[in-house]
């Protein structure tokens, strides 16, 4: 089912698609190719916060459910190095950094429906060179899923005619329980290292052991109040890796993915204010939990990082998988 969502600020229609399988039901809007609402069977609650209208996504929900890139996350000082050429990108965060691809990333494009089936739909945008101040021509599409046992897949490919960095990542919100806030969920992160960041976010350097320390998830534990980090993923090319599990209310999400780190966010700064959410909610503090499969941050100034830089004739493929069930 596609339908009229909305208008862009230049008056275009925003549509909405709607697809089902396995007792999961996933709204998708053009906007940002964002995953707008997503239920199970069952529930009386949308699993992933959201609007109603295109105000909200104008707004204080500008990331929420987007596909945000070219890059996704930080780059510091709002410039990088591609082959030797000095690029200045827009710094859209404090006036300092580069965040989720600037003032008109992913996140902020009207993206189109390329095919809609009962069960999946892909959407597809061209990002012109020079755009947010990134190099090449690039080519996105991304395809939702779902499969008979209701688990939701992300995939989203990229092509450029010029070298580029292209990380981008799924922004979605999620909150198992309905509740104002995240305080009933528990959290366990697959990762023995993550990313110190230092006041702006931007990566300090290499890797540190969660080892026992504030971030150390590798068991269940209630989500911190101070968490907005890139945790390192064990990485086999080729292959998906379990990133995380979060659990509330009787239900858990576990979370794979083929990229090489996951960005979790307690949401701390979500304030929706007269901007309503599903249920006619307002969204406050931690009111959801954002789950990030991508590169590493700013990889552009991390040389031992693993890079995100793509060539012309090369297709990048990211994945992820959003897998529920019903605790005993």
């Amino acid at each position: 089912m596609i339908e009229v969502f909305g208008k862009t600020p230049e008056g275009d229609d925003v549509m909405r698609c709607q697809i089902r399988n396995g007792g999961a039901v996933a709204s998708i809007i053009t906007w940002g190719a964002t995953l707008q609402d997503f239920r199970l069977d069952g529930l009386d609650r949308s699993l992933v916060l959201g609007g109603n209208d295109m105000a909200a996504y104008l707004g204080p929900m500008r990331y929420f459910g987007a596909i945000v890139g070219p890059v996704a996350n930080r780059i510091a000082g709002g410039q990088m190095e591609v082959k030797g050429q000095h690029f200045d990108l827009d710094k859209n965060e404090a006036g300092r950094t580069t965040l989720h691809g600037g003032l008109a990333g992913f996140s902020d494009r009207n993206w189109s429906f390329d095919m809609t089936g009962p069960a999946e739909c892909r959407l597809m945008l061209s990002h012109p060179d020079g755009l947010g101040g990134f190099p090449g021509n690039i080519s996105v599409g991304v395809t939702y899923r779902l499969d008979k046992s209701g688990a939701l897949d992300i995939e989203i490919i990229g092509m450029t005619d010029a070298p580029t960095y292209f990380s981008p990542a799924f922004h979605g919100y999620w909150n198992l329980s309905g509740k104002q806030d995240l305080s009933d969920h528990r959290l366990t992160v697959f990762a023995p290292t993550y990313l110190p960041v230092d006041d702006d976010q931007i990566p300090l350097g290499r890797p540190s052991p969660v080892d026992e320390g504030p971030f150390d998830y590798r068991m269940a534990r209630p989500v911190g109040a101070v968490l907005d980090h890139n945790f390192c993923l064990p990485f086999v090319r080729g292959q998906m890796q379990d990133a995380c599990k979060v659990e509330a209310a009787g239900l858990s999400l576990e979370v794979s993915t083929n990229q090489r780190g996951v960005q979790i966010y307690n949401g701390l700064h979500i304030q929706t204010g007269a901007s309503r959410g599903h249920g006619g909610r307002a969204y406050g503090p931690c009111a959801g939990l954002a789950i990030e499969p991508q590169f590493w941050p700013d990889t552009p100034h991390q040389p031992g990082y693993p890079s995100s830089l793509i060539s012309p004739g090369q297709v990048s493929k990211h994945r992820s998988r959003f897998e529920f069930a019903t605790n005993d």
